[in-house]
Order: structure tokens, then C-alpha cells, then sequence
């Protein structure tokens, strides 16, 4: 019996012991940190010059004194110590596809954090090779920002770049603001959070192209609310000729919101995106009431267009956190990215046609099935709208200040207008001339549906 309770008492020790290490890794371990970077390639050498808040270096003993101040006089080699652990060999550099593994920790520097010499490429390299702080300073080590100047031999400043960032460890949520110095005088900025994989720091077209295709191919096939849509549409209009003119109204609506939305036109409100998603959740709770209660097929493709025109503001969210990607190339960019919307949408619809037409005509009768599957998408689209709505009512709104920005962007807004209406007016002639309007059936609750024309 007293073994027993020996070993129990063991376990509860160990136990204790095992939370008690977590608890402390736990919290040596920041929430979040930022790190700034340069990056700079000049004849025969690139150089990369970092700034890491030291409290992400928790693993490193730094010499102290007092009551935790940093020892600067002695600190060199914990310096460079925690530069390689942390950094060096985390972050890793690419020169036409093939990594460079040569590198020369240059020197490091604590900095105050007050310090704001990373500015400009000039100004931080100025800092970092400048005389370390006096003892006399009173720094708390975890206060303080570590400077790591890094070379590495490289073939041309003309060379493709890239660079897989490894950073994330350093804390929960490690945030990374890289400028990229192109040799002909441009600036690449990213900002990324954690590990971003693979990134070109001055791609070529195509690989700017070929990364915004996945993107937005990706994203179609991920985007929840845009997939219910294409099933609205899809319920009723089964045909290639019927779902012709619906789906190249939408494809063209928000190709316009979202090349606008690119160019500086969606409004820089906090208001505006959930606005947006509630709106989206709107025309899915709109689509499917109309599959339900019948609607004369013949005018949905220009409902279709003015969603779509919201959906597009909606596509560009994501596109605008993604454009840091682009280099030089928005437009190219910009058209890749649709490219994989449309190609994300044109797999859907290969996928669910068939699946449609099976289940109509062997499971349950098709305008039964049409009014059930749209109000499963009524139902969950009308929860979205209410708990984004629910969102969108805690923001405080004011009216605009007219002015000369606020007349420069109703202006703008007007030229939008005025191509929207150009735009619909020649959808309209092109599918009246090829007789695809008339290719829709009118139904009614008591209807079939049919993509057959009417006789």
C-alpha cells in the first residue's frame, strides 16, 4: 500500500513538474512580435539587414545585471549566438531557384526600442555599424531590438530572388515587413504573417500570372458564400446554352467591381466589407427564394450582373491582401487572378450539372428537388446575413465631408455607373442576337423546370 502511494505521489510530482515547464515555456514564448527586414542584392553580394524584438529570443542567456538590465560590454556573443539560431538558419535565400547557403554574419547591435533608424535601407545600415550602447544605459534585455546584418555571395544583382521566411516560431503570431530593394531604384514591399512559404521578391510576370491563377482558383473553391451562389443559379438552368448568358453577366460584373476596386475605387471605410458580405449573403437568400416561388428565367442574367458587381468587391478583399505579390505586375496580376476565379467557377459547374441531373431525374422529382435544395441555401444564407448584419450595425457612420476628394470619387463612382449601364446595354444586344435570352422558360410553382424553349 505504501508503494502505491509513493507512485502515486511520483506522478502527481511529475505531473506538476510537466505544467509547471509548459506553464513557464508558455510564457517565455510572445504573442506577437513584428520583424523588419531589408533586402538588398549590389554587384556580387546580397545583403540582408534585420530587426528582431529581443523578447522572441527567450532561449538565449543574455549577461545581466541589477535587476535585469542588458550587460551590453558582454553581450556579443549571446548576440550573435541568438542571431543564428533564431535567424540565420531560419531564414533562407534563393538565387535563380537555387538556395544560398553561404552566408557571413556580418555584426549585430542592440537597439533601444525607441530606436527608428529602419526607415530607410540607409539610415538602419548607418545604425547597425555604429558604436554599441554604453552599460550606462538601463535596457531590460526583453525590451530591447536586436540589428543582424547578414552577406551572401550571390552571381548578379540581376538574378531572380526569392526568399522562404521561416520566421513564424518566434512567436504566436510573427508578423514579417520585408522591403525588397530592386537594383533599378523600385521597392518591393511585403507583409506576411508567419510562415508564407515560397516568395518571389521581383517575379517575372508569368510567375506572378501562375501564383494569382492558383490564388484565385483557390479561393472560388474555398469561398462558401460564392459557391451557394453558383448553386442558386445552377438549380434552374442546367443547359450551356441557358446558363451561357447568367454566367458570362456574372463573370463580366464582377470583373468590373473587382479590376475598379484595384485601381482605388471601392470606398477606405471599415464599414464597407462587411457590408459587402452582407450583401452577398443577400443574394444567396434572394437567388433561392426565387428557385422557389418561380421567376421568368429570361431576366435572371441581369439580376446575376448586379450581384455579381457586389461579389466582385467581394473577390477583391482577398486580392488586395495578395497584391504585395505582384511585384510590378498589378494588371497582369489583376487578370490572372480572375483567370482562376473562372476557372475555380467552370469546375464547379462540370461538377454539379451532372450531379443536378441525376438526382432530378432518378431521386426526386425536379421541381420538388429545386424547391427543397434552395431553401437549404435560404436557410443557411439567411443566418450569415443576420450575423453579419449584426456586425455591420456596430460601426458608427457619418455623413461625408464634400469636398474636393468626396467630388473626385463621386465623379469616379459616375464613370463606374456609366460603364455598368454601356456594359448591360451590349450584354443585351449580344444575347438577343444569338437568340440565348430566348432560350429561358418561364416557371411557376406548379411547373416543371425546363431549359427547353418555350414553343
Amino acid at each position: 500500500m505504501k508503494r502505491i502511494r509513493r507512485f502515486a505521489e511520483c506522478l502527481v510530482l511529475l505531473a506538476a513538474a510537466v505544467g509547471w515547464s509548459s506553464a513557464t515555456h508558455a510564457h517565455d514564448i510572445p504573442s506577437r512580435v513584428t520583424v523588419y527586414a531589408f533586402v538588398k542584392p549590389a554587384g556580387n553580394e546580397l545583403t540582408a539587414l534585420l530587426r528582431v524584438p529581443m523578447e522572441a529570443l527567450s532561449e538565449i542567456v543574455f549577461p545581466l545585471r541589477g535587476p535585469g538590465y542588458l550587460q551590453i560590454s558582454e553581450a556579443e556573443s549571446a548576440q550573435e549566438e541568438a542571431a543564428r539560431v533564431y535567424i540565420t538558419e531560419s531564414i533562407h535565400f534563393f538565387e535563380n531557384g537555387v538556395e544560398l547557403t553561404e552566408k557571413e554574419l556580418i555584426t549585430t547591435r542592440v537597439s533601444l526600442p525607441s530606436n527608428r533608424t529602419f526607415r530607410d535601407f540607409e539610415t538602419a545600415m548607418e545604425n547597425i555599424l555604429s558604436e554599441p550602447l554604453d552599460d550606462d544605459v538601463n535596457l531590460f534585455w526583453r525590451q530591447g531590438v536586436l540589428d543582424i546584418l547578414v552577406t551572401y555571395p550571390i552571381d548578379s544583382e540581376d538574378s531572380q530572388f526569392s526568399v522562404n521566411p521561416e520566421l513564424g516560431t518566434l512567436s504566436e503570431e510573427t508578423t514579417t515587413v520585408l522591403r525588397f530593394l530592386v537594383p533599378t531604384g523600385a521597392e518591393r514591399v511585403f507583409n506576411y504573417l508567419g510562415n508564407p512559404g515560397l516568395v518571389e521578391l521581383d517575379p517575372r510576370w508569368h510567375q506572378a500570372a501562375l501564383r494569382f491563377i492558383e490564388m484565385g482558383f483557390l479561393h472560388i473553391l474555398e469561398g462558401i458564400d460564392h459557391l451557394l451562389f453558383l448553386f442558386c443559379l445552377v438549380i434552374p438552368l442546367r443547359r450551356v446554352r441557358a446558363l451561357i448568358p447568367v454566367v458570362t453577366s456574372f463573370t463580366i460584373a464582377h470583373s468590373i467591381t473587382l479590376i475598379s476596386s484595384a485601381f482605388g475605387l471601392a470606398p477606405n471605410v471599415l464599414w464597407f466589407p462587411p457590408l459587402i458580405e452582407t450583401l452577398i449573403a443577400l443574394s444567396i437568400v434572394y437567388m433561392a427564394f426565387e428557385n422557389i416561388v418561380g421567376a421568368k428565367l429570361e431576366h435572371r442574367w441581369i439580376v446575376t450582373f448586379g450581384f455579381g458587381l457586389i461579389h466582385g468587391f467581394g473577390f477583391s478583399f482577398l486580392f488586395s491582401e495578395t497584391l504585395q505579390f505582384a511585384g510590378g505586375h498589378l494588371f497582369s496580376s489583376l487578370l490572372a487572378f480572375n483567370i482562376g476565379v473562372e476557372l475555380g467557377q467552370l469546375l464547379v459547374l462540370i461538377l454539379v450539372i451532372p450531379i443536378l441531373n441525376l438526382l432530378f431525374k432518378y431521386l426526386v422529382d425536379e421541381r420538388i428537388g429545386a424547391i427543397l435544395l434552395s431553401a437549404l441555401l435560404a436557410h443557411s444564407a439567411w443566418h450569415w446575413m443576420l450575423d453579419r448584419g449584426g456586425q455591420l450595425s456596430q460601426f458608427s457612420y457619418q455623413a461625408p465631408v464634400i469636398d474636393g476628394i468626396f467630388l473626385a470619387a463621386l465623379m469616379r463612382w459616375g464613370m463606374l455607373l456609366i460603364v455598368v449601364i454601356g456594359v448591360l446595354w451590349g450584354m443585351y444586344e449580344l444575347f438577343r442576337r444569338f437568340s440565348l435570352i430566348d432560350s429561358f422558360s418561364t416557371y411557376g410553382p406548379g411547373d416543371r423546370l425546363s431549359s427547353e424553349p418555350e414553343s
